[in-house]
């Protein structure tokens, strides 16, 4: 059997961990990352959308009725390293199912949940959004309902200028 040179190399890159997306980008899939098994079709799931950049299905361990997941398709384990392109898809695609989720199961609201590394409890080191759809009976989430406490204004001011610093 001979393969042509491109699709070796498709391949090999499979093989490696690489994926090359519809448009040609190369982008990096994780072995061991049950998300990017998910993207690469070797694990199944409850699919409800799908673009170039964006896989959306259901949570197996519902929060409530309807708990969704959106990924990107390309692998970035959190905020700090999700490209633009993939964050701005994952929330575009977002708006898209929420609309979704509020004709068909009609909540009284939807938690938008994204956690950033093991010290908040991200248990799937893939970056990902939850779409929590809470109805007026709902139990509410420990996220979402918090004690308002005063903050020390000065110390708060102080903060916001090192931030702010941060970002240049």
């Amino acid at each position: 059997m001979s393969l042509s040179p491109e699709t070796f190399i498709s391949l090999w890159k499979e093989l490696h961990g690489f994926k090359v997306s519809e448009s040609g980008e190369k982008e990096v899939l994780m072995e061991d990352c049950i998300f990017c098994k998910i993207v690469a079709g070797q694990i199944p799931c409850f699919k409800i959308y799908e673009d170039q950049k964006v896989l959306a299905f259901l949570d197996i361990n519902p929060v409530s009725e309807g708990h969704t997941l959106v990924i990107p398709k390309a692998h970035a384990e959190n905020l700090w390293e999700i490209r633009e392109e993939d964050l701005a898809g994952v929330h575009v695609a977002s708006k898209k199912i929420i609309r979704a989720l509020k004709d068909t199961l009609n909540p009284s609201g939807v938690a938008c949940l994204q956690l950033n590394g093991r010290g908040v409890n991200q248990v799937v080191m893939h970056y990902h959004l939850h779409l929590i759809p809470r109805g007026e009976k709902s139990p509410p989430l420990p996220m979402s309902s918090w004690d308002l406490k005063p903050g020390d204004q000065e110390a708060i001011a102080r903060l916001a200028e090192k931030i702010a610093a941060g970002l240049g």
